[in-house]
């Protein structure tokens, strides 16, 4: 038999069904898992809550579901619809794989601004100096620490990291005062270049490119979830169910 693809237009599937019991991933199904003869870049096999479907998540993000000898496909999203609620399973786990990557990045390899009271949300943003939109949503930044959100950043040179933005993300992350010199680098300075350190930039950006970011700036939310591009302080606290 042809292997067969299913792809799912739209980007949704809605299974109409409870889960059925879970099943361990069968041994070598990545190595059956080929496009156009080549092999498929698996990052992951996982069970699905769904009984013979198993969840790929492959290494640029994407996810796909497959039956237990990679010969069926399934593109989309994973819905369990429940007590009339209905609950994208395949963005709640990916929202749950994010957050645990992102708690894995110790405060010390993090450029962040805090409020000076209390702390009710903290947000992690991807951020790129020679980016239009990070300068915007900078200076947002002062405005979100005074309604109470911390704002963790984490380089993200779109150009790469031989680029010059990432040699100028490098400098404000070994810089003294690491918050005064991504302002000023965000300003259109150049920052203090005598500092020495094992900037993470690179090791950022590679997170990045693990999470499925593709530009800047790239919002995470408590919960995981992403929220592409620059969004304005009143309304990203509305999200976090923040009021002034």
């Amino acid at each position: 038999m042809s292997r067969a693809v299913l792809s799912v237009m739209g980007g949704a599937l809605a299974l109409l069904a409870a889960p059925l019991s879970l099943a361990a991933p069968p041994e070598g199904l990545a190595d059956k898992l080929t496009h156009n003869g080549q092999p498929m870049p698996v990052a992951s096999i996982e069970e699905s809550p769904l009984s013979g479907l198993y969840e790929v998540r492959l290494k640029g993000g994407e996810t796909l579901y497959t039956d237990a000898d990679g010969e069926y496909m399934v593109v989309g999203d994973l819905y369990r619809n429940r007590d009339g609620q209905m609950v994208n399973l395949t963005e709640r786990a990916a929202n749950e794989r994010r957050q645990a990557r992102l708690d894995e990045v110790p405060e010390d390899k993090r450029v962040i601004y805090k409020p000076a009271g209390e702390v009710k949300a903290r947000i992690t943003v991807f951020t790129d100096t020679s980016c239009p939109y990070c300068q915007k949503f900078h200076k947002e930044v002062p405005r979100l620490n005074r309604m109470g959100i911390a704002v963790d950043y984490l380089a993200f040179p779109r150009a790469g990291v031989d680029s010059e933005a990432a040699r100028v993300l490098s400098q404000a992350w070994c810089a003294d005062n690491a918050t005064e010199a991504l302002t000023a680098a965000m300003r259109g300075e150049t920052p203090d270049a005598t500092a020495q350190c094992e900037a993470p930039v690179a090791e950022q950006y590679e997170l990045g490119r693990e999470l499925g970011i593709q530009g800047t700036p790239a919002i995470v939310l408590p919960n995981g979830r992403m929220v592409p591009g620059y969004v304005p302080a009143e309304r990203l606290a509305s999200m976090l169910g923040i009021e002034e």
